[in-house]
């Protein structure tokens, strides 16, 4: 992949600079640098160090990436909310995992997305998951395209500028109409998959505000500002209201729901490539509108 830039600056500028405020990383550079990828200025190759002057045509040629063979192409099909050639934005259904692990080592998103890249004859197959998912959580999930879209994403979340935004049903009415939940989080002592809150946690911030109370539950609107690993489930259970469905922290079992009752509805970046911000939204899937009917009808 190309991608072409005009100089405009009045002093001169070194091209390792000029390209790291695009978003090209250390990394990316050395990459470019060491397996296939090609930097020119006016059509000359020229180093990172090269000077740019004002009107000089900075091109920057990508290298051919190596897609990792272990993970395998699978035929079922994603659902596609957003794509370009950057980005792909698809509906992720709850029960598949993000990534594989030696539980689930076919049947993935990356796998599904490798497949429908197949599919599509893209020369680029390699998974980039910018936004990942727990296995039981539905909704907006993020792939990059290729390195750089990564890369400037990436940063993006570093510097929190990329948004998500979830629902989710936890047990019992919430006082608060809105709050931010602040525990530290922390690995469970003696579980390799289980958080829990604590002093000696990382800073962990997760903002809600209630949607619509129930008899015996309350419908959120959940803001992450950090993304510790299973930040809501682990929050929500630390100020007593566990999601509903979530046996792994106690939450409510609820007849229909085989899984934590979350997803992820809204999704927010801005479009490094397009110069504008994308936003996108996604329905709640069928086992979660069950699930509001029935508390609705409960309180009734």
């Amino acid at each position: 992949m190309i991608f072409n830039w005009t100089f405009t600056g009045t002093d001169p500028q070194k091209v390792k600079y000029f390209l790291n405020r695009q978003g090209i990383s250390r990394t990316l550079l050395k990459k470019i640098k060491y397996h296939g990828g090609a930097i020119k200025v006016n059509d000359q190759d020229v180093t990172v160090l090269y000077l740019l002057r004002s009107g000089d045509r900075l091109t920057v040629l990508l290298p051919v990436e190596e897609p990792l063979e272990r993970i395998v192409p699978s035929a079922l099909p994603i659902t596609v909310v957003y794509e370009d050639p950057h980005f792909l934005v698809v509906d992720k259904p709850a029960q598949v995992a993000s990534l594989p692990a030696h539980l689930y080592p076919l049947d993935t998103m990356a796998n599904r997305v490798k497949g429908y890249y197949l599919r599509q004859g893209y020369s680029n197959q390699v998974i980039h998951i910018v936004t990942r998912l727990d296995r039981g959580t539905s909704g907006l999930m993020l792939f990059a395209k290729h390195s750089y879209a990564h890369a400037v994403l990436d940063q993006e979340l570093q510097h929190h500028q990329l948004h998500k935004t979830y629902l989710a049903f936890v047990a019992g009415q919430l006082v608060h109409d809105h709050q931010m939940i602040t525990f530290p989080i922390q690995r469970e002592a003696g579980s390799f998959i289980k958080r829990t809150t604590g002093a000696s946690g990382r800073a962990a911030q997760t903002e809600y505000w209630c949607v619509r109370r129930f008899q015996n539950a309350t419908l959120v609107k959940v803001q992450l500002h950090t993304g510790r690993t299973h930040q809501i489930r682990v929050h929500f259970t630390a100020i007593g209201h566990p999601l509903l469905g979530d046996h792994l922290y106690g939450g409510p079992q609820t007849e229909g729901l085989e899984r934590p009752a979350l997803h992820c509805q809204q999704l927010r970046f801005y479009h490094p490539f397009l110069k504008r911000e994308i936003k996108l939204t996604s329905a709640l899937p069928d086992d979660l509108m069950a699930l509001e009917q029935s508390l609705a009808n409960q309180s009734n």
